[in-house]
């Protein structure tokens, strides 16, 4: 049994010395986290269609679980009853649970938020249940997650200036609630707020940060706003994220935003995009993104991606794993989403060489100038 005594511990190795990029290590009570790290999404214990065992093959160090769905099913007290969700799924590795504060956007019409917290109609059978910042950090508590994050309010985008205040203000007097009860030894992360107002971002990160959390999380982005904005509002919020602290942008996935988070000194990412576009047929590829089921590759005999080497790239064709897409066989879901997974991982090993190398920031603009030229078929 892994003890949950040490707190979290990072180190920086290495910092750019033409951008914000840097290396470093988060040492946590299930091990050691190499950043840059892009966490596969495991929400409901499980990282869709991927073994434990295949995830560590293709070099995945931490996985994002979530604490509103754990908690509907299989309940908190099983999972601590099994010695926690790391025993309990089988990943002895670090984990990071999110704090349900995602499904107050993507659920928004079964919950209602007041002041105390937030009442959730059961996605699954209609049942109600409230949430406070108090309880969602007792829950990940007994979860035993490494990372725990603090219940927020993620306003849509676009939110008017009142929304985004609104939702600002609720996030961060929750903070300071779980701030208050969280153990010693849980890891607690403080999460941003602030839609894309400049001054809402600024305010609420000095004050998220005055709460001095283990690590800061930028939320609230990557939900359909322009790039250049999404990138603005890092850049706002990093210059007031102490540099010795962990920066986490939730939600990210799309390589270039992964690049040009990097650039701005952002250590930790996750997304569901890799794992959700495998399931639906799309490959992310040194190419670009393929739709495998077009009917281009019916008797398309090369590897998905020629300058890829997972298992799925050295075993199967393009007319292969179409042929599995258009017979409706559970093989291509997994395939493709193994492939995607090893795409994402391995961009953010190469990031995390050219950043030791000291040649991210040149390697970086030609990898997006490439990227962003090659067709999405």
């Amino acid at each position: 049994m892994v003890s949950f005594i040490v707190s979290m511990l990072f180190k920086i190795d290495k910092t750019a010395t033409d951008c914000k990029a840097r290396l470093g290590k988060i040492t946590l009570p299930n091990g050691m986290v190499n950043t840059p790290v892009f966490m596969p999404v495991g929400t409901q214990g499980t990282v869709k269609t991927i073994t434990p065992k295949e995830l560590s093959e293709i070099g995945a160090e931490m996985i994002v679980c979530n604490t509103y769905h754990l908690y509907l099913r299989p309940g908190p007290e099983v999972i601590k009853s099994a010695g926690g969700i790391s025993q309990f799924i089988g990943w002895h590795r670090p984990i990071l649970t999110d704090s349900g504060g995602f499904q107050i956007y993507s659920l928004a019409p079964l919950c209602k938020i007041n002041d105390e917290g937030v009442k959730f109609q059961s996605h699954i059978d209609g049942s109600s249940h409230f949430f406070t910042p108090e309880s969602v950090v007792e829950i990940q508590e007994k979860l035993k997650s490494d990372i725990a994050m603090c219940l927020d309010v993620c306003p849509p985008y676009p939110s008017t200036h009142d929304v985004a205040q609104e939702a600002m203000i609720q996030t961060l007097n929750w903070a300071e609630r779980a701030r208050k009860v969280k153990k010693e030894a849980t890891n607690l992360f403080g999460i941003v707020q602030g839609a894309t107002y400049l001054d809402l971002r600024k305010t609420s990160t000095q004050a998220t940060v005055d709460l001095d959390f283990n690590g800061y999380a930028i939320g609230g982005l990557c939900l359909g706003e322009p790039s250049s904005v999404t990138y603005e509002m890092i850049d706002a919020v990093r210059d007031y994220i102490p540099d010795k602290s962990v920066c986490y942008l939730m939600g990210a996935g799309y390589p270039e935003d992964i690049i040009e988070g990097v650039r701005r000194g952002v250590d930790m990412f996750d997304c569901v995009l890799p794992t959700r576009n495998g399931r639906t047929g799309t490959a992310f590829t040194s190419q670009g993104r393929k739709t495998i089921k077009n009917a281009q590759y019916l008797s398309d005999f090369t590897p998905l991606d020629p300058e890829c080497d997972c298992y799925t790239c050295k075993h199967f064709t393009r007319a292969y794993l179409r042929h599995l897409f258009i017979a409706g066989e559970y093989l291509g879901p997994k395939l493709l989403t193994l492939h995607n997974l090893y795409f994402f991982i391995n961009l953010i090993k190469s990031i995390r060489q050219h950043i030791d190398k000291g040649d991210f920031l040149s390697w970086s603009e030609e990898f997006l100038a490439n990227y962003s030229t090659k067709s999405n078929t």
